[in-house]
C-alpha cells in the first residue's frame, strides 16, 4: 500500500463533537476540532500520526461542538487554522474557546480555491444558523473528497459539487417524525426544521439521489442526531431511495452512518468503492 494513497476517517460526528482526518498515511488536514486535543492525539496516534503530521484545520463554522480544539491546536500546538473571516469572528466570540486564535489565524474565501500541501481547496457556503457556515471540496491524491455536515435548506452549489465529488461526507441528522414525537421542545423543533436547522434523513437521500453520478463512490452519513435519528434507520432510508432508482448499495456506491463517538476505521479513497468496513 502507497503511503500516499488517499485516506480519510471520522474521529467524532454529532452535537457532541465534530472531527475528520484527510490526507494520507504521512501527513494531512483536519477539518472541525470539537473534540478534545488529546481524544484527536489519541486517534492520530493510532494511525501512526501526530501532530506534527496535521498541515491544518478546515473550520465549518463557529458552533462549540466543532471548534472546541482549535484555540488549543493553533495556539499551543502551533497548526494554522482555516476558514473565513466570519467564523474566525465568530470563534472570537465564542466561550467555550479558551485559548483564542492569534499566530494561527488564517483567512479563506468562500468560492475561492487555494491550495494546501497538494490539496485543491475550495469553499462554498451552506445555510445554517451559525455566524457562517461553509462545506469544502477537496482534490487529494486524484481522488474529490466533499463535506457538508451541518446542512438547513440545500443549495445550488451544494447540489453542484455533488454531482462531481467521489467521495462524500454529508449530514443526515434527523428522522422527522422521531424528532416530531420526541422529547425537544417546540422552539429546538423548529430550529431544527428551519431553513438554517439541519437536514434531515430524507433530505439527505433525495440529495443523494438527484445528484448521483458515475463517478459517485462512498458516502459517508454524518452529525446523527442521539435523540432524533437511530444510524440503521438513516442507511435504510438513503439506501431504499438510491435503490430505488437502480443504485445499488455494494455495486455502485458504499454507504455508511458515521458513528457520534467512536472513531471510524480509516478508509481508502480510490476509484473502487469501500467494499469491508
Amino acid at each position: 500500500m502507497s503511503e500516499e494513497q488517499a485516506i480519510f476517517r471520522c474521529f467524532a460526528s454529532g452535537s457532541s463533537g465534530n472531527c475528520y482526518y484527510l490526507g494520507t498515511r504521512t501527513r494531512g488536514i483536519l477539518i472541525d476540532a470539537g473534540i478534545s486535543a488529546r481524544a484527536i492525539q489519541k486517534n492520530l496516534r493510532e494511525m501512526g500520526l501526530d501532530f506534527q503530521n496535521i498541515m491544518g484545520v478546515l473550520v465549518t463554522h463557529d458552533h462549540a461542538d466543532h471548534i472546541r480544539a482549535v484555540g488549543t491546536l493553533g495556539e499551543k500546538v502551533h497548526i494554522p487554522i482555516y476558514t473565513t473571516r466570519l467564523i474566525h469572528e465568530g470563534i472570537d466570540r465564542n466561550y467555550g474557546v479558551q485559548e483564542k486564535l492569534r499566530t494561527s489565524r488564517r483567512y479563506i474565501e468562500k468560492g475561492v480555491p487555494f491550495e494546501l500541501f497538494g490539496m485543491d481547496i475550495t469553499t462554498f457556503g451552506i445555510s445554517h444558523d451559525s455566524t457562517e457556515c461553509v462545506g469544502y471540496v477537496i482534490d487529494v491524491q486524484g481522488q474529490r473528497f466533499m463535506i457538508a455536515t451541518d446542512c438547513g435548506e440545500p443549495n445550488h452549489d451544494l447540489e453542484a459539487f455533488l454531482q462531481t465529488a467521489n467521495h462524500i461526507v454529508l449530514e443526515a441528522n434527523h428522522d422527522e417524525m422521531m424528532l416530531l414525537n420526541g422529547p425537544y421542545p417546540t422552539y429546538l423543533k423548529e430550529r431544527i426544521l428551519s431553513p438554517r436547522g439541519h437536514q434531515s434523513n430524507d433530505t439527505c437521500a433525495t440529495l443523494l439521489k438527484s445528484n448521483y453520478h458515475d463517478g459517485m463512490r462512498n458516502i459517508f452519513l454524518c452529525h446523527l442526531s442521539k435523540e432524533n435519528n437511530d444510524p440503521e434507520i438513516a442507511l435504510n432510508i438513503v439506501v431504499d431511495q438510491l435503490e430505488s432508482v437502480g443504485i445499488m448499495q455494494g455495486r455502485d456506491v458504499f454507504v455508511r452512518a458515521l458513528d457520534r463517538t467512536t472513531p471510524s476505521p480509516v478508509y481508502e479513497l480510490n476509484d473502487e468503492i469501500i467494499t469491508q468496513d
